[in-house]
């Protein structure tokens, strides 16, 4: 995919709402704006201007027109949006007007305003990406994660990280030019040293990203227990169909399974999985242990159930030591079982086991279940309000994509053979590998269009809409 950065481009970005957007950029942005302005602008006009534009022959409609010139724009070339109360059919008149200007004045293609935007070097690549997450985020946490994205935080982080490997790299590359001479650049200790802070923090910012695939597909929320302690009922519950098989023996569910779940203010993804036992039975339950640990280990939260009903808690509490999560919601389920008058203390039981108050709830009757939504939801938009951004080693979380953690992992790769190639005295192949991990980092921003692969750029700006 190529654009032509010449020509002026023309989308409408909005219809059908009560506001109608016509997006245009480039040189002869205000001319062509010309053509259906009863007053037209000033050549040297910014702003914001309230005009009355004739798209067709007696069609007159009142607009206000936010006029960006460049290189101080969006795009880094003059902008000029056209805003109105219109239907589609308005729309396109508008447009289809503009587009008659003729010469090089066209319909924009998907993502060729912010394009333009990161070819004329407003953004890198990485502030591109999540551009198009900002217009694809259907909740908080997508929008949030794009945020971070769209600040430059990860671009900062390895901006750093770049710089230390030219250092190095410059260093190792002085040292190879004078090598016939007494002259030590960076002695041999010093580099290993540089190169293993190099790859620790390559590996920090790896370990403490947030996995955007993961954000984008909402906060996750488990369900953990016993076998038998009500786990697939309750995902049944609280999502209002049947999405786990309920069963009363025990081990009845192997996979972890999930839905969404909607609440009062937040969403998030609910799932069930395997009984957690200390002992497996057979290969079978290993494996369904594992996943179960695995998937509640990345969990936001977990809602951890014990039969309320049932005597003794010994099995309980050694399957509480295996749930790995931050968050966890004490819940104590089938309380239909327990006569309404012993309910109390056989809650106050399960604090003193515990240490932790218990919310009990029935799937039968429908009691606690209203109670324990708003607990979750208080659970996920506290989340949200402390934002994902932790601190490991120094390095602040960011969001990184598929892409990006491909680049990160390479550019690992390359420092830790780096690492074992001057153990080896080889020199040579030190310098080379380090600057195969610095065109890695290299290849998550590619500023100004340096280095870019086309085919790489058609994938990202593809996946925007016309007129973003």
């Amino acid at each position: 995919m190529s654009w032509d950065l010449n020509d002026t481009i023309v989308a409408v970005v909005g219809a059908g709402g009560a506001r109608v957007i016509v997006r245009i950029s480039g040189d002869a942005a205000l001319g062509v704006c010309g053509r259906i302005l009863a007053e037209p602008l000033d050549e040297r006009a910014r702003g914001v201007y309230s005009r009355r534009i004739r798209p067709v022959a007696g069609l007159e409609i009142d607009a206000r027109l936010y006029v960006f010139r460049g290189p101080r724009s969006y795009t880094g070339q003059d902008v000029v949006e056209i805003h109105f109360a219109g239907s589609r059919v308005v729309a396109e008149a508008v447009a289809g007007a503009l587009l008659g200007a003729g010469g090089s004045v066209r319909t924009a293609g998907p993502g060729e305003f912010t394009a333009r935007a990161y070819l004329n070097g407003k953004m890198d690549l990485s502030q591109a990406e999540a551009v198009a997450e900002l217009i694809a985020g259907s909740n908080r946490f997508q929008l949030a994660a794009a945020e971070r994205l769209l600040a430059g935080r990860l671009s900062e982080t390895v901006r750093i990280l770049r710089e230390q490997m030219l250092e190095c790299l410059s260093l190792m590359e002085a040292g190879l030019d004078f090598s016939e001479e007494d002259i030590e650049f960076i002695g041999r200790d010093d580099a290993m040293a540089r190169l293993g802070r190099i790859r620790e923090s390559l590996s920090e910012l790896m370990a403490g990203s947030i996995r955007y695939e993961t954000v984008v597909n909402m906060p996750s929320v488990g369900i953990a227990g016993a076998p038998n302690a009500g786990k697939s009922s309750l995902l049944n519950a609280l999502l209002g169909h049947q999405r786990s098989i309920v069963s009363g023996r025990r081990k009845t569910t192997r996979d972890v399974l999930s839905g969404p779940l909607s609440l009062a203010h937040s969403e998030c993804v609910l799932f069930d999985c395997a009984g957690l036992v200390c002992e497996a039975d057979g290969v079978l339950d290993e494996l369904a242990q594992a996943a179960a640990v695995e998937a509640l280990r990345h969990a936001m939260g977990v809602l951890f159930c014990v039969d309320v009903a049932k005597d003794g808690y010994e099995e309980d509490v050694r399957v509480r030591a295996l749930v790995e999560c931050g968050e966890v919601v004490c819940v104590a389920t089938k309380a239909d079982l327990v006569a309404r008058g012993m309910l109390s203390e056989r809650l106050r039981m399960l604090e003193a086991v515990f240490g932790k108050a218990f919310m009990s709830v029935s799937v039968v009757s429908g009691d606690g279940l209203e109670a324990l939504k708003r607990r979750l939801d208080e659970l996920v938009v506290g989340a949200s309000s402390a934002g994902a951004g932790v601190s490991q080693g120094g390095l602040e979380a960011v969001a990184l994509t598929a892409r990006h953690r491909a680049a990160v992992s390479d550019a690992m790769e390359d420092v830790g053979q780096a690492m074992e190639a001057l153990g080896k005295g080889a020199d040579e192949v030190v310098a080379m590998l380090l600057r195969s991990a610095y065109q890695s980092l290299m290849g998550i921003e590619l500023p100004g269009g340096v280095g870019v692969d086309e085919e790489v750029l058609g994938r990202i700006f593809g996946r925007f809409c016309i007129g973003k």
